[in-house]
């Protein structure tokens, strides 16, 4: 990478001379309940390369999924910043947050991404619509994941496989730079597992960057750096 740290809200850049697809610097969480404090974040620091895979491994209450979501902007940092390709995306109005996410982010939590009321074909489009201009038809990100049979099928009609495939093209919808995913396999058996690994494998091999938070051996073993979180620090 190239050693160009610019000065205050600067992303830094790659050595293509382009910011990276994600970028944080110094990241801090507190909650407060009544007079206790909690720390969740610890200063965390982090930059994911272009078509870099990061798995973000840590015991339950690690701070991981306070971290995802103030990568996604669903959360702000008590203190730090997040860039995702060298735009600023803490600090600001959740609306101009949920425009940069629409646009450049694929978020894929544990609560699912999904709208109930909608078939998944709609679930796509909605999310294409607030992204902008689409790199792929609704169709074929839907044959990406192999679920083009099932484009009018609801979320509640989905076998557990298939919820995660829908969720991913959902999260697809607009060729993000950054794909954030929390326990993406978590619940699916040997060969679905492998199924969505490889489409995340396709993901980052198109330049994009991907952080997932997993407790998965197949998931670690894909990654291109494993980081440890431990009481809001990163290690490794």
């Amino acid at each position: 990478m190239a050693d160009c740290v610019g000065f205050g809200q600067m992303a830094v850049m790659t050595a293509t001379g382009q910011a990276p697809p994600l970028e944080t610097r110094n990241l801090y969480r507190f909650f407060r309940a009544g007079e206790e404090e909690t720390l969740a974040l610890r200063g965390v620091s982090l930059i994911v390369e272009p078509g870099t895979t990061v798995a973000l491994l840590g015991p339950s209450g690690s701070g991981k999924s306070t971290l995802l979501r103030c990568l996604a902007g669903l959360d702000e940092p008590s203190g730090g910043t997040v860039f995702i390709r060298g735009e600023r995306v803490s600090h600001r109005p959740e609306t101009e947050r949920a425009r940069i996410r629409a646009r450049r982010i694929g978020v894929l939590l544990q609560t699912g991404n999904l709208l109930q009321h909608l078939d998944l074909r709609d679930n796509v489009r909605v999310a294409q619509l607030a992204g902008g201009a689409p790199r792929y038809s609704t169709g074929e990100l839907l044959e990406q994941v192999g679920l083009a049979g099932r484009r009018h099928a609801y979320p509640t009609e989905l076998s557990g496989g298939e919820l995660a495939r829908a969720g991913l093209a959902v999260a697809l919808a607009n060729d993000p730079d950054v794909v954030l995913a929390d326990e993406p396999t978590g619940e699916l058996d040997g060969d679905t597992e492998q199924q969505v690994l490889r489409l995340l494998a396709e993901l980052a091999g198109r330049g994009a960057g991907l952080v997932v938070v997993t407790h998965s051996p197949a998931v670690a073993r894909m990654a291109d750096r494993v980081l440890i979180l431990t009481d809001g620090q990163v290690l490794g």
